[in-house]
C-alpha cells in the first residue's frame, strides 16, 4: 500500500482529512517534536485508528508531507508517485496521486 493510500484509508476510517488531523494534532501541542507514542493513543482513543495508520499520520504530524526519493515511482510495494502526500482529502486530490 502506498503512503498516500494509507492516508486516504485514514480519511474514510475518521471523516477527516489528513489536514485536518494534523491541524487538530498541533491544537493539542503534538507537532514536530512530539514522540509517537502520544499521537498513536491519541489517534486511537478518539478515532480507533490502528498502529499502521496512525504511524502513517505521525510521520506528516512530525515530518510534513515530503516523501523520501527512494520511494517515489518505484513500483514497490510503498511506492507513491509524487514526491510530497496529498492532505487535502479524496475528493479533492489530483489526478496521479
Amino acid at each position: 500500500m502506498s503512503f498516500q493510500a494509507y492516508l486516504d484509508t485514514v480519511e474514510k476510517k475518521t471523516g477527516l482529512t489528513p489536514r485536518q488531523l494534523v491541524e487538530m494534532a498541533r491544537r493539542r501541542g503534538l507537532g514536530p517534536e512530539a514522540k509517537a507514542g502520544p499521537i498513536l493513543a491519541w489517534l486511537s482513543e478518539e478515532y480507533g485508528l490502528g498502529r499502521g495508520h496512525g504511524m502513517a499520520m505521525v510521520r506528516v504530524i512530525t515530518r510534513g508531507d515530503g516523501i523520501d526519493s527512494k520511494h517515489i515511482g518505484t513500483g514497490g510495494t510503498h511506492s507513491d508517485a509524487k514526491d510530497h502526500l496529498w492532505l487535502d482529502g479524496v475528493a479533492t486530490k489530483p489526478e496521479g496521486y
